[in-house]
């Protein structure tokens, strides 16, 4: 599969791994659902393998992200009517600057997969889908279950803003030049009805029950908000004290945030 510019030699300083199966392209569109008004954004669209199947549907705007200055100027050459290329770095983007539905597409770069997917879900205000193709390893913690090995924060926190539904998996001959790994296509809807109440709050929990994924709650909670409080917030959402961080929702989680940081206090963010 062509894209529709000169393809140059992958930059392993920015990741790059080039698709060029033209069957798992098409696949990515079908699973994007792009339909007529859309406004479409593709993250690294590198030499325009998926590009190339966007630019001819009906989109209303198609939004290019590209840190690579000469493949962002290339782009931005034979731009259409409605497309935009922004020239720069994904991770520094201003999400919460999106206006009205977006449908967001990418083949991420394994290093920075999962910070940039976890600011998504929380920081695009109309996220209407993502479709996203990354390490077969971060897609499998994403859909990850409370009580499997794999669940984890990356897990809670996707999990409280979408329901991740696993695509397919693409093997290393995909991609020029070829990753070590497999990777795996993701769709991620967001959930319906409100979202968390205090995102920085639960990113907070969530860094401090999974640094210390084998102790028990009552025990991981203790040091950072007393023994009273943590026995007091664990009660009244009816979590057990002596489960371990990977047993619970990602409701329990948000519950169990509020109650800790009654206070909307202010908490950092996890970027893995």
């Amino acid at each position: 599969m062509k894209g529709i510019i000169r393809e140059q030699k992958a930059k392993k300083s920015l990741g790059q791994h080039f698709l060029r199966d033209e069957g798992v392209l098409r696949r990515i569109c079908g699973l994007l659902g792009v339909e007529e008004g859309d406004q479409v954004m593709e993250i690294g669209p590198g030499p325009g393998a998926l590009t190339a199947l966007l630019r001819p549907l009906p989109w209303k705007r198609l939004l290019l992200i590209e840190k690579d200055d000469a493949y962002a100027a290339a782009h931005a050459a034979i731009a259409l009517p409605g497309m935009e290329v922004v020239a720069g770095d994904a991770m520094e983007f201003c999400w919460e600057g999106l206006e009205g539905p977006w449908k967001i597409a990418g083949n991420l770069p394994y290093n920075v997969a999962s910070p940039l997917m976890w600011d998504i879900v929380q920081r695009v205000p109309h996220l209407e889908r993502a479709v996203f193709m990354v390490q077969k390893e971060v897609a499998d913690r994403i859909l990850a279950a409370p009580g499997s090995r794999a669940y984890g924060a990356l897990s809670a926190w996707m999990q409280s803003w979408c329901a991740p539904r696993r695509g397919f998996t693409v093997p290393p001959s995909c991609f020029a030049p070829p990753p070590k790994v497999d990777s795996a296509v993701l769709s991620l809807l967001p959930l319906p009805g409100p979202r968390p109440d205090d995102p920085a709050a639960l990113a907070r929990l969530l860094k401090i029950c999974f640094g210390q994924r084998r102790k028990q709650l009552q025990s991981i909670l203790r040091g950072p908000f007393g023994a009273e409080a943590s026995m007091g917030a664990l009660e009244a959402c009816g979590i057990p004290p002596q489960l371990r961080p990977e047993a619970l929702s990602p409701e329990d989680f948000q519950r169990l945030a509020a109650r800790l940081f009654g206070g909307g206090q202010a908490a950092g963010g996890l970027t893995a």
